[in-house]
């Protein structure tokens, strides 16, 4: 007889009933693949708070090259694109006015890169803060110039800022509460042939790093400290061992340290004491009562310190002005004992510095006392509570 064949009837019938439940699948039921949102470039819709409101892309054929930011920009998470940061600018200048408001996260991605030569961002009085990726800002071959900037709360594994063949120059720039946590890293890194930082006024207060360092220049690169450089209580991740040193890690980069030293404040001494032809001391701050405002200071309001309540036109900043500030009182006099003003609204504060022409406009670090928004100043200069 012939020899019996390879499958028999049974095995292919029992082949195909075993398929058929993979077979009865449909396709759309599986579940698709997480996407990264789609790019917007050179988009010219801006959310409410005045910047795009999704990951974005801005080169030179943009038509919109100024942002005034009315209220804090959050960025939520998302997944990373071409490993690109929230606001990618890739060629031409554009200027970021925060106008004391915050950039806040995204929590896995950069919040701002500038990138290849010739782009330039200039990114005045803004708060870049909580941010969770490699880096919170990333300038490479490119320019940035900040003023007015803060860096707090940012958690980074390779650095808060970090500059490749690029220049940048920060001008009263603070560095808050920011913490590095990836391999021996610094809070502030310039890196490649061509690269610059130059840093003018700065405080370095309550970080952590993974090293030693706040600054490090290495491969060639070049760093300047100018002016007053504050740096106090920063710890490694021990949170023991200080790490408040700035240098350059190799000996073909260029680090210098041109500190011109702080103001020093004065001594504090007691409320002078009467003599036979005194001289009276103004006392103006108790009328702010009659508006619901309370002044506190060290040595008392009869100590020196002036106050005035303002008005728009004494504000004289129009983009304030035209945010609609709820209050606003300038302090003059006597202020470095420390003063503390608490308006009966909440909000938000900008202090605007008198010792700058024009003033410097900066955020003010506030607390909320029985239902009134606080904040205590070693220096004169203008309060103004803004809505939040």
């Amino acid at each position: 007889p012939p020899p019996p064949p390879a499958f028999s009837v049974k095995t292919v019938l029992l082949c195909c009933l075993l398929l058929i439940p993979f077979l009865a699948v449909p396709v759309q039921s599986q579940t698709p693949l997480p996407t990264a949102p789609p790019r917007l470039t050179n988009p010219t819709v801006m959310a409410p708070c005045g910047l795009p409101a999704s990951y974005a892309e801005f080169t030179s054929a943009a038509t919109v090259t100024t942002f005034n930011m009315t209220a804090d920009c959050v960025f939520n998470s998302w997944s990373v694109q071409d490993g690109l940061a929230f606001l990618y600018f890739s060629s031409g200048e554009f200027t970021i006015n925060g106008n004391g408001h915050s950039i806040i996260g995204p929590s896995n991605g950069w919040t701002l890169f500038v990138e290849n030569a010739g782009t330039v961002l200039n990114l005045n009085q803004a708060t870049i803060r909580q941010n969770s990726a490699n880096n919170a800002i990333s300038v490479e071959a490119a320019r940035l110039n900040a003023r007015n900037v803060i860096f707090r709360d940012n958690t980074n594994g390779i650095a808060a800022l970090f500059v490749f063949s690029s220049e940048v120059h920060l001008r009263d720039v603070q560095f808050l509460n920011n913490r590095v946590t990836g391999g021996t890293r610094p809070l502030v890194r310039s890196d490649g042939a061509g690269s610059l930082i130059v840093i003018t006024n700065g405080i370095f207060r309550g970080n952590i790093v993974s090293g030693n360092d706040m600054l490090t220049v290495s491969n060639n690169g070049a760093a300047r400290l100018e002016g007053c450089i504050i740096s106090e209580n920063n710890f490694q991740t021990d949170g023991v061992t200080p790490a408040n040193s700035f240098r350059a890690t190799d000996s073909g980069s260029d680090f210098q340290d041109n500190r011109g030293g702080c103001p020093k404040r004065k001594k504090e001494e007691k409320v002078p004491t009467a003599t036979p032809t005194p001289r009276p001391l103004a006392v103006t701050c108790p009328a702010l009562s009659q508006f619901g405002i309370a002044v506190q200071a060290t040595y008392g309001l009869a100590s020196g310190v002036q106050c005035q309540r303002l008005d728009g036109g004494g504000i004289g900043i129009q983009s304030i002005v035209e945010a609609g500030f709820i209050e606003a009182v300038d302090i003059w006099g006597y202020v470095e004992q420390g003063v503390e003003v608490c308006f009966p609204q909440s909000g938000r504060l900008l202090f605007l510095d008198a010792r700058t022409m024009p003033r410097a406009i900066m955020p003010l670090e506030s607390t909320v006392v029985n239902g009134q928004t606080c904040a205590s100043i070693a220096s004169p200069g203008s309060i103004v509570l803004m809505p939040n």
